[in-house]
């Protein structure tokens, strides 16, 4: 009952576990004889089963909570049962973009070797670059600035729909487009100083739109104030 921490399906596993592991027609469960079987098995860890969605859940919201002890626990528990590195790599890649972002833009870069590497050794070694990679992650700064941009952003197209694209931002290959003033006010950034040049990117119809919001850590503050800098008031920095 302690072992199966309440879940049935898992209660059942190790009920089986036991059963099959005796020869005899008389089966006497103790707690000595369970602690025993189990540590020699991991298939309590029902990888397609709640357990497995809950478990992944616990690791990763301990990464959000920059709780690094409770990272690796929870990471323990998914390799002893055998889980798939890649699917473990995967989530933090993931996190590391979503929960961290420009925060610590290195955190990226971190987890994506991290999925690279364990692809290529598999356990028992991967175990090491897991753990390295997600007290990473828990140590470091948290934003989720660029998750919250895109949603915004995406949300607005669906508001909006097909907003036309301002003619200075247009492609114009042909001589038509040419003559109609495609790409004609466009200012060149390079051409000014501190390579900035003052002029709208967005449809007329959401001018001075606010999508990224930068977070409240070191990183994102310098942005922030990178931002106020080159547009003023436009955006509200």
């Amino acid at each position: 009952m302690r072992l199966s921490g309440g879940d049935g399906r898992k209660l059942l596993n190790i009920f089986e576990l036991v059963v099959n592991a005796s020869n005899e027609s008389e089966i006497l469960i103790t707690n000595e004889r369970v602690l025993q079987i189990v540590q020699q098995n991991t298939v309590l860890y029902d990888k397609t089963g709640e357990q497995h969605y809950d478990i992944v859940s616990a690791f990763i919201k301990s990464i959000r909570g920059s709780d690094p002890n409770a990272a690796v626990y929870w990471l323990a528990r998914m390799i002893e049962g055998g889980e798939d590195v890649k699917f473990i790599a995967r989530r933090m890649l993931i996190l590391s973009s979503e929960d961290i972002g420009n925060a610590n833009p290195t955190a990226f870069i971190m987890a994506n070797n991290t999925f690279q590497a364990v692809s290529t050794i598999g356990y028992p070694e991967s175990r090491i670059i897991l753990s390295q990679c997600a007290i990473y992650l828990a140590t470091s700064p948290k934003s989720n600035a660029s998750y919250m941009a895109i949603g915004n952003a995406q949300q607005v197209v669906k508001e909006t729909g097909d907003l036309p694209v301002p003619i200075p931002l247009r492609n114009a290959p042909t001589k038509l487009m040419k003559e109609l003033g495609y790409g004609d006010e466009y200012k060149y950034a390079h051409d000014f100083a501190n390579n900035f040049a003052d002029q709208e990117f967005l449809p007329e119809a959401i001018s001075k739109t606010t999508f990224y919001e930068p977070g409240n850590n070191s990183r994102e503050n310098g942005t922030r104030e990178f931002l106020k800098n080159r547009w003023k008031d436009k955006y509200g920095y």
